[in-house]
């Protein structure tokens, strides 16, 4: 008892500081003006950050913000999630102890599979809901395929969505902005 009331008097101080007045004083609570987003990734979430575009001549992999890799060694398979200017992200391997303890070889089929769900997870936990994936399998039923299979069962798009670019006034077409809601 003792120690939830700590807790939620705890709580109540964190909001006091947050909204700058106390409700105790007889001071109304006051909205914030001004917000600071300490979220670096906030305009990618919102299609409206700066994607590399490179020029028409380029190879395809270069327009993403997080892209999928898949690294098989002789021992180990590795899988990473890496940003286009900050680098790796996230990763997960069948190196890792937690990982290898529960497979039976740390390059079969399954190990696949259960990297591709570890990852997904991860991905999640962190916020990570799109990412661009230019692995291409060569059969449906190929490790690739079943790790990647696996990765979207998980709940992670392997697609991005492209880049906002704000209509000129003499465009006939004017897409959506992705921040309006017109329900």
């Amino acid at each position: 008892m003792f120690k939830s009331y700590n807790f939620i008097c705890l709580l109540n101080t964190l909001k006091q500081c947050r909204f700058g007045s106390t409700t105790q004083s007889g001071v109304k609570n006051e909205v914030v003006t001004m917000l600071t987003n300490r979220n670096p990734r906030n305009l990618e979430r919102l299609r409206i950050g700066y994607k590399p575009d490179g020029y028409h001549v380029d190879a395809l992999g270069k327009r993403y913000w997080h892209k999928l890799q898949l690294t098989a060694s002789g021992k180990y398979v590795k899988a990473s999630i890496v940003h286009f200017q900050n680098g790796e992200v996230l990763s997960a391997n069948t190196s890792e102890w937690c990982i290898k303890k529960q497979l039976y070889r740390t390059t079969d089929t399954s190990a696949y599979i259960n990297l591709g769900r570890v990852l997904a997870q991860r991905c999640l936990q962190s916020g990570l809901i799109e990412v661009e994936c230019f692995i291409k399998s060569k059969k449906p039923d190929d490790k690739v395929a079943l790790f990647l299979q696996a990765m979207q069962e998980g709940g992670v798009s392997l697609t991005e969505p492209s880049q906002f670019k704000a209509a000129m006034p003499w465009d006939l077409d004017r897409p959506e902005k992705p921040w309006e809601v017109t329900e």
